[in-house]
């Protein structure tokens, strides 16, 4: 069974994130990137299917900017075989990317995709419903656990209420939540080797699809700061204090 994960670099998420001057966005230049957390869980997930017997190939990839390529080395040096870039540098958004994921996998035929549950940056939590619906695929989102079976996968899912367990038949689409693994680091032998692992280049237009925005960011602020907190002596003052200041009783 061939696995496709998809991988996205972000801000890592130990740097505070600062707002640019003109409120077009965030600022990225000289900051620190690295592979959105979700997706580390999502490659892990595919090379410990490898390391038991369930899977024969691990396909890495990733949409966006030259500098995506570091994040698909960063993959390798875990544990993919190989790589595909789709290269463009248009700000890409959820749609889009589920259209591009949804291109390459009709050439790469994989019998199961695993994504992170969403990035870090913009909290979509998106792209992999997206990409089930166009593919017809059935779907496990918020993964805590992965078990492969005859011609499926039994999975469990992090709810509201808990957890719920379903049934998939391949090929099928599971986006990853915190619980399903562990991480590892990628070891410097494997960091070497990745170097020379392939990475395919691929382009929006040899794939036909249109990765035009449909989304316009009007401005980007930084959150309100919080007020400090005051003590209160007694019941009675904190009650008063939520009735006439707060107004929430």
């Amino acid at each position: 069974m061939k696995v496709l994960v998809a991988v996205k670099r972000v801000i890592d998420a130990n740097v505070k994130v600062r707002v640019k001057a003109d409120g077009t966005g965030v600022e990225t230049a000289n900051v620190k990137m690295a592979m959105n957390p979700f997706c580390e869980i999502a490659v892990e997930e595919a090379i410990r299917l490898k390391e038991a017997g369930k899977a024969t190939e691990i396909v890495a990839v990733s949409c966006g900017a030259q500098s995506s390529q570091e994040t698909i080395r960063t993959a390798l040096a875990m544990g993919a075989d190989r790589g595909i870039h789709v290269l463009t540098d248009v700000v890409l958004q959820p749609l889009a990317v589920a259209k591009l994921l949804k291109a390459v996998i009709a050439k790469e035929q994989p019998g199961l995709v695993i994504l992170g549950k969403q990035a870090i940056d913009d909290d979509c939590n998106q792209t992999g419903q997206m990409l089930a619906g166009l593919l017809g695929w059935p779907q496990a989102t918020f993964a805590s656990k992965l078990q492969v079976e005859d011609g499926g996968f039994t999975v469990t899912r992090e709810v509201d209420a808990g957890l719920e367990v379903i049934k998939l038949k391949a090929p099928a689409l599971i986006t990853t939540d915190l619980r399903l693994n562990e991480p590892r680091y990628a070891s410097l032998p494997n960091i070497m080797k990745a170097k020379k692992k392939p990475i395919e280049a691929l382009t929006p237009e040899a794939l036909g699809v249109d990765v035009t925005p449909r989304v316009k960011t009007l401005k980007v602020v930084e959150p309100a700061k919080r007020k400090s907190g005051v003590r209160v002596k007694s019941v009675s003052e904190l009650v008063d204090k939520l009735r006439n200041e707060a107004k929430v009783i």
